[in-house]
Formats: C-alpha cells, structure tokens, sequence
C-alpha cells in the first residue's frame, strides 16, 4: 500500500504565520501543473507498482486549480500507478474559492474528501493573520460543500493567534462543531523564524497568547471533541468514527509515499527525497531531464527516531514489539532506559505491548519525545 502527495506551491496571497515552500505566481501555474504531470510519468516506478490507497493535494492552494489542470495530474497518476477503487483522494482549498461554480467544475473528478482551511470563523483574526476570507465565508463554503455532495469534510483551525483569549477559541470550536464537519485539525499557532508574523512578534506588535492560555486551548479542545463524539486520534486530529484522515494516518504509520511537485518528499521505507526547492528550477530540470531530487538513505536510528516521534503523538502510541523486531540491542536500551524515568509521572501508560501519551502526557509532549529520540 502506498499514498502520493501533490504540491501545489502557489496562493493568492501569503498568510503571515506560513512558512510552506509557496508562492503568489499565477503566470507560473499552468507550466507547474504540466511538470508535475510529466513528473508523475518519470517517477512511476518509484512505488514499485503498490496499490495507491491515498491521494492529497496540499499547498499552498490547490483549490487554485481549475478542473482541467486538476484532470491532467489525475490522468498522469490514473494511467500510470494501481489506483484503489476506493483510494481516499483529497485536495486542501481556501474557503472563498468553494463557490457552486466552483464544485460545480469538479463534478467530473474523482475528489471525495476536502481540507478546508478555515483557521477562524472570527473575522478580525483572519485579517490579522493575513488570511483571504471572512468567517462568514467559512461557514458558507463547508455549506456549499455539503450541497455538492461532499460527506468527508475536514476543517483546520488555528488557536493562540494573537491577542485569542480562552473564551474566543471556544467559539471558534464551538462554530466548527455545529458545522459537524467529519474531521477537525487543529493546531497551536508558531512563530516560524522568517515569517512576517514572527517579525511582527519581534518588534512588540502582536500579543503573545501565554504557554498556561494555550495548554488551556488544548485541553478544552480534547474534552470537547470527544464529548461531540470525535475521537482524538492524534495529538492534532479529532475524527468521527470511521473519518481519520487516511493520508496523514499513512505517514505514521511509515508507510512508503511519492511527492510530487516543487519541495515536495518522498519516502520507500529505505531512502527519504525531495524536490528541489524552487518553481523554476523544478519545471525547468523536469523539461531538460535533468536531476531535480536530492536523496538519504535512512540509518536504523534514523528509523527509529521517526517512528518513536510520530508514534507516540497517535491515539495507538509506539508498538514495542515492532521496535523489538527492528532495532538493536543499544537502540532497545536507550528507549527503555527513558521509559523507566517517566515512570511514576502519569504521563504514559503502557499496556498491550502498546506505549501512549496521557492527557497529560500530550500537554508535553514535546519534551517527552525529544527524550526518546537518540542524536
């Protein structure tokens, strides 16, 4: 089994907290496309002819698309790789391109389940974080997705943006849960290095949600999706029984996949690649044949510690007995020799051969991993 992504690196306009490998280049999209699509040709072997469960279109914006654009990668991936029949296949869109017109041009394509990227249904904190649409727009767009038929609906939403207080995040969850989206991702704004949000942050010109607000956001998220019913089935993901994201659920569990497109990664179990980071040397290199990947092969601690760190933010956890059948004796004792010193903390619980985050194992979750992870 094995999913492929597909990068889509163009936007209208730049959110001021991303730092995703996009840009605002519309004169560059239809020679993209094409690129990816040769791509796709180029590469088919690269999977070895797995059955291709999943297919993800992320961004950057690739409700950017028109469905003739889209048409061309699908008919790259169709007559080229082992499609299941029923491959879950997902494109990422902003809300204010889901017009009727819009859904109306997909009828044609296989899609079956949307990423919307809503962030906020507060209209203030959308402008302030750069973002296009408005919250009414939001809750429009998930409205004209269900009218075209869309019964998979997953809906991103970001908490401690500026100035949010506790109260503001449970409306903004509390607006997504009424929606009754399948799916809900959240996620813990940051302040990348180099983004105009964090330049921001250094000159005093946004507010600063504090660590206690957001451990509070993160909390009141948990234990309201799961009284909504939605199952936290990782540290980030809320799904409906029978709705977990199966692309993202394929990472974790390390199974092998194809990026496609500028920037994007791909992984066969034995070497990680990725493109090159840079539209015009892509489409470019793809043109005159030329190399555009760079390679690692992955060492069995590089293994381990993208296992240990994916596997312990899901609902499962780490499997001690796939760590026993594939590491060694000094990897085996490293790990263990952690596990015993949060003995006692009540933030993991091991049982069934099975090793998972607490609730408040989850709240530092980023300490307990960096503990397992050998350097």
């Amino acid at each position: 089994m094995a999913g492929i992504y597909i990068h889509i690196p163009f936007c209208k306009q730049r959110c001021s907290y991303c730092d995703f490998y996009t840009r605002v280049a519309p004169l560059q999209v239809e020679k993209t496309v094409a690129a990816i699509a040769q791509e796709a040709v180029q590469r088919k072997t690269y999977l070895q002819n797995a059955k291709i469960q999943t297919i993800y279109f992320g961004g950057g914006t690739p409700s950017l698309l028109s469905s003739s654009q889209f048409k061309l990668i699908f008919d790259a991936i169709f007559q080229n790789y082992n499609v299941e029949l029923n491959a879950e296949i997902t494109f990422e869109a902003n809300p204010d391109d889901l017009t009727p017109e819009f859904f109306e041009e997909l009828k044609s394509l296989p899609f079956n389940r949307i990423s919307m990227g809503i962030q906020s249904f507060d209209s203030v904190q959308l402008k302030a974080i750069n973002r296009r649409h408005s919250g009414d727009e939001a809750v429009l767009a998930f409205q004209n997705a269900r009218k075209a038929g869309f019964q998979n609906v997953s809906v991103d939403l970001i908490y401690g943006l500026p100035g949010q207080s506790l109260q503001s995040w449970e409306q903004q969850l509390s607006t997504a849960l009424q929606l009754q989206p399948e799916h809900i991702s959240i996620y813990g704004l940051t302040y990348e290095s180099g983004t105009p949000l964090h330049k921001q942050r250094e000159l005093g010109r946004v507010q600063c949600v504090s660590d206690d607000d957001m451990i509070a956001m993160h909390v009141h998220t948990i234990t309201t999706t799961t009284n909504a019913g939605y199952e936290a089935y990782e540290i980030s993901n809320f799904a409906r029984p029978g709705f977990r994201s199966q692309h993202n659920s394929a990472y974790w569990k390390m199974t092998p996949y194809l990026g496609l497109g500028p920037s994007a990664h791909s992984f066969n179990g034995d070497t990680r690649c990725w493109n090159v980071e840079s539209i015009k040397d892509y489409v470019k290199a793809i043109d005159e044949g030329q190399t555009y990947i760079e390679y690692e092969t992955l060492t069995a601690l590089n293994k381990y510690n993208e296992y240990v760190m994916v596997a312990l933010r899901t609902s499962e956890g780490v499997n001690t007995s796939y760590l026993e059948q594939n590491f060694d004796s000094t990897i085996l004792n490293h790990f263990y020799t952690q596990l015993q010193a949060f003995e006692g903390d009540n933030v993991l619980i091991y049982k069934d051969n099975f090793i998972r985050l607490t609730l408040e194992g989850i709240l530092i979750s980023n300490i307990i991993i960096e503990r397992f992870i050998i350097v």
